[in-house]
């Protein structure tokens, strides 16, 4: 069965949010994007997810369509825009899925609103703790960080850019429109990113008061992990093994945790690999990992 999906937007938390809502029924799903990202991203896991469960995707605050403030960065004010989508939604007990930041932020929901969620997933997410890092310093984070510069660039340039660097492989349509959804494009025909670089600076310095290792043992729903790597990455072996060792970490602190690595796929394995993605979850669930 195809699920056409809707946009719509939802007062919450004195925003304007909008969403996609895929439809379905059952256990409701919502799924949070990263930093710099939309809820598109999941443009091809929500249909797969619809088959057996209730979803909808976000523009968190600062992105995509959602409004942009100046303010509320913080992971508290985040996590309550989140609360009140719920709410608004009348949603019981969501399951929580989050890629990149969005797992740092439904990590900090859970901890934050116990009783809201039923469980979380983070793909390739939730581990991100910048400050932990031997030596590091938040200018440095902020360096690394940073946004590029899209300064002069059209949407037909930005495209030829992303075919080349084959990321994914082949574009299509659909992944096109993914990518586009992070800009608008301005009178003078040049592109401009959606989350402004002062809003996703203030994510970074959140992002460094954020502490998951300090988190992980406070969380009381199942935790299914899911990072994605490949073999025979460029990374350095020391690198790859802080990883490895991070995500074992996790698993070890958080009471009720699965680990299932996503092989053979790169940070944006919900476009690269929606299937897997998909279907990592729904079977989790129906063998009972989340109650």
């Amino acid at each position: 069965m195809e699920h056409a999906v809707k946009d719509k937007y939802i007062s919450a938390n004195g925003l304007r949010l909008h969403y996609r809502d895929w439809g379905g029924s059952g256990q409701p799903v919502v799924l949070l994007h990263g930093l710099a990202s939309t809820c598109r991203i999941w443009d091809l896991v929500a249909p797969i997810l619809a088959e057996n469960f209730c979803v909808v995707a976000v523009d968190q605050r600062g992105h995509g369509l959602t409004d942009k403030p100046d303010h509320g960065y913080d992971f508290a004010t985040v996590c309550g825009d989140l609360r009140e989508f719920v709410r608004e939604m009348g949603m019981e007990q969501p399951l929580v899925v989050g890629h990149s930041w969005g797992g740092s932020v439904a990590l900090e929901f859970a901890v934050r609103y116990p009783e809201l969620p039923t469980g979380l997933c983070w793909v390739d997410g939730g581990m991100i703790e910048i400050s932990g890092r031997p030596g590091a310093t938040l200018d440095d984070a902020k360096r690394e960080m940073a946004p590029p510069s899209f300064e002069g660039m059209t949407p037909d340039r930005l495209l030829e850019r992303a075919r080349t660097r084959r990321w994914l492989g082949a574009m299509n349509e659909q992944l096109e429109g993914t990518l586009l959804a992070n800009f608008r494009v301005l009178d003078d025909g040049t592109i401009r990113a959606r989350l402004s670089r002062e809003n996703h600076m203030r994510i970074i310095e959140a992002l460094w008061e954020h502490r998951p290792s300090e988190l992980y043992a406070r969380v009381r729903q199942p935790v299914l992990i899911m990072p994605a790597r490949r073999a025979g990455e460029q990374s350095p072996a020391a690198r790859r093994f802080r990883r490895e060792e991070s995500v074992e970490r996790a698993a070890a602190l958080v009471p009720t945790s699965k680990i299932v690595w996503l092989e053979d796929s790169i940070h944006d394995v919900p476009l690269q690999r929606p299937e897997l993605v998909a279907g990592v979850i729904a079977q989790q669930y129906e063998e009972g990992f989340f109650g």
